[in-house]
């Protein structure tokens, strides 16, 4: 069976371009300053993903805000911190409910 999950790189950059609204222009330079990386095939050719699709759609919106790219960057940068440690407080708070399970009272 063939995996067509949300990471799969199935996309051209002329159907992302279409399907995100964004030029592929502006999605060459959004490559360059690292906010998305495509797949690249073995001739060179990107491919989005169902994952990129969505981070474009996300920094076009900041964009639309008056955003500039280094303020996307930045903006990008601290969601990635917040779902860093928000997945760090669930182990956590996991261990915590383990170590409670066992009759360990530490809190």
């Amino acid at each position: 069976m063939v995996d067509l999950g949300p990471d799969r790189a199935l996309y051209s950059i002329s159907v992302a371009a279409e399907v995100t609204g964004v030029n592929p222009q502006m999605l060459r330079v959004y490559e360059q300053r690292g906010l998305v990386a495509p797949h690249r095939t073995d001739g060179g050719t990107r491919r989005y993903s169902a994952n990129d699709l969505e981070l474009i759609r996300d920094i076009s919106a900041l964009v639309d805000t008056g955003l500039n790219l280094a303020g996307v960057e930045q903006v990008l940068r601290l969601q990635a911190e917040n779902d860093r440690l928000e997945r760090e407080i669930n182990r956590l708070r996991a261990a915590r409910r383990a170590a409670a399970g066992t009759g360990d009272r530490t809190r």
